[in-house]
């Protein structure tokens, strides 16, 4: 396999001829001017830019609105759940948490089985506590008998 050939080219704005040919002097070079005007021309394009930015983002908020609140509530909802979970998971390496967790929720079953669900005039009252919450929820008002 043969390996490709290097060219070296030189432009004829690369080499500076004779620029320090006496000893100890330095000679600043000045830039071209059509190279200031490009640079020129760049910075008003860049400027014109940042001019029009905020309106170009409005306009984009102003049509996207509800896409982009939906979007931020998913990403918000999604880092909610992952920092519970891993809240949730350094207590539970903690010694004794996790047992006690249990525990609390045992009770707490055990109780609401106990308040609410072996009674029939019980279970009448949380579907009615039930149906109230949902309706303060949805927005809707039942009709109380």
């Amino acid at each position: 396999m043969q390996e490709p050939e290097i060219v070296e080219t030189k432009s004829p704005e690369a080499t500076v001829p004779n620029i320090n040919n006496q000893t100890g002097t330095i000679t600043k070079l000045q830039p071209s001017v059509q190279s200031q005007d490009q640079w020129l021309k760049y910075g008003e394009q860049v400027s014109g830019f940042l001019a029009t930015l905020p309106d170009y983002v409005g306009t984009f908020f102003n049509r996207y609105k509800q896409p982009l609140i939906t979007l931020g509530l998913i990403v918000a909802a999604i880092v909610t759940v992952r920092v519970v979970l891993a809240i949730l998971d350094a207590l539970n390496d903690i010694p004794l948490v996790a047992p006690t967790f249990e525990l609390i929720g045992i009770g707490y079953s055990a109780w609401f089985v106990y308040r609410y669900l072996l009674k029939a005039s019980n279970r009448q009252e949380l579907t009615s506590e039930i149906a109230a919450l949902k309706s303060q929820v949805v927005g809707k008002q039942i009709p109380e008998s």
